[in-house]
């Protein structure tokens, strides 16, 4: 998968001066067979840039192209056919189904894709020492259990690019480490990149490329 950017400016930015480092206004191209960091501080619109990628938000001059074809361009089958083989993304506000179990949520996910098997999701709960929650509500769970539980949802899926959204903000070292392997393992598998929006921490990724915005 190729993620063409040609001239993107956000709509609520557009009066903004850029540095010479960012892509915003630029033509910037990203291939699914590298990872990405996005570096900016709060505010500079990392977000809304992994939501103008995933489709969830088309307030931009400029074009966005996912394999050469217009990203407005793309028909309502063709995005959830993308959003359930080609595109993953871990949301900052996580979007948990707080009134279903640990459990719940994953195979809710998993259902769609038969990705996993149950024995593997379960595995990937005890790496992260969750296992013993997996039928707690999810919005009874601490807000670094639920970005856990929400890191292993988007990866019961195949795809090409995982976008992250500052998936380790709420979590310890330790279970950054978990969450780091488990990432690039799942990209191995799948011979895929992902696209991490980070506050400037590189978390020490091998061969991420850094993007300034």
């Amino acid at each position: 998968m190729k993620v063409t950017l040609q001239n993107i400016v956000p709509n609520p930015m557009k009066d903004e001066a850029f540095s010479n480092e960012s892509i915003w206004g630029k033509e910037c191209s990203l291939e699914s067979n590298h990872s990405y960091l996005i570096s900016s501080d709060s505010g500079k619109g990392k977000s809304t840039l992994l939501s103008y990628i995933y489709g969830l938000r088309a307030d931009y001059s400029g074009s966005i192209s996912i394999d050469e074809e217009n990203q407005k361009n793309i028909s309502i089958d063709s995005w959830s056919k993308l959003r359930t083989s080609k595109l993953s993304f871990l949301l900052q506000d996580l979007r948990l189904f707080n009134h279903l179990s640990v459990w719940d949520n994953l195979t809710l996910k998993n259902n769609l894709t038969n990705h996993k098997t149950a024995s593997q999701i379960e595995e990937m709960l005890e790496e992260f020492g969750m296992l013993s929650k997996k039928n707690q509500l999810a919005g009874k769970l601490s807000l670094g259990q639920q970005q856990r539980v929400a890191l292993i949802r988007c990866l019961l899926q195949p795809f090409e690019f995982l976008l992250l959204d500052e998936p380790f903000s709420n979590i310890d070292n330790t279970n950054i480490q978990i969450a780091k392997r488990l990432i690039e393992q799942e990209c191995k598998a799948n011979n895929a990149g992902f696209i991490l929006a980070t506050l400037g921490h590189d978390y020490e990724f091998k061969n991420a490329t850094t993007i300034f915005l």
